[in-house]
């Protein structure tokens, strides 16, 4: 955002609700998602879809952004439009894992609460570590692309590699 749009605090505010929204939307669909019999193969699908879904943003955002400073002077809603464009399919995919990673989780709706509050436990403690070693550390070694794409690659094989254990876990022995 920085280059076209300024890295302020309404600039901020404008990337870190497009990510909420985007959120909200991704935890409804995979909770929707999750219903009935959940499997690997969609599980696996998520993330791959993640990460592809996020090629935009290591390849084409000056393609995307440009346009958007070019036709909406004020950086808080050209800011929140670029967001929108950036952000919003790969972090709605990205929400979609945490509910159907519950679902695949509970054997039995009595310890439900129990694999809820791990989950969310391991994912929120995962985004503060995140979060903390990408603004302390990742940044002063790596270039925002580069970052971008480690986490595209990561998606993809964690991804894979969900997808091939499901394929070895249904082949007949």
């Amino acid at each position: 955002m920085s280059p076209y749009f300024g890295g302020s605090l309404s600039v901020w505010g404008s990337v870190l609700t497009v990510f909420m929204l985007a959120l909200s939307c991704g935890y409804l669909i995979g909770g929707r998602l999750s219903e009935g019999q959940p499997e690997l193969k969609t599980y696996a699908f998520f993330f791959i879809v993640a990460a592809v879904a996020s090629l935009p943003i290591v390849f084409f955002a000056d393609g995307i952004m440009r346009p958007i400073f070019m036709a909406i002077e004020d950086p808080r809603y050209g800011s929140l439009i670029a967001s929108v464009f950036l952000f919003f399919m790969p972090t709605t995919i990205l929400g979609m894992i945490s509910p159907y990673s519950i679902r695949l989780l509970v054997e039995h709706e009595d310890h439900s609460g129990k694999i809820a509050g791990q989950l969310f436990f391991v994912s929120t403690f995962g985004s503060a570590l995140g979060t903390l070693g990408t603004a302390f550390y990742f940044v002063l070694w790596f270039d925002v692309n580069e970052i971008l794409s480690g986490t595209m690659m990561a998606l993809m094989i964690v991804g894979v590699a969900i997808f091939t254990l499901d394929v070895t876990a249904r082949r007949p022995q």
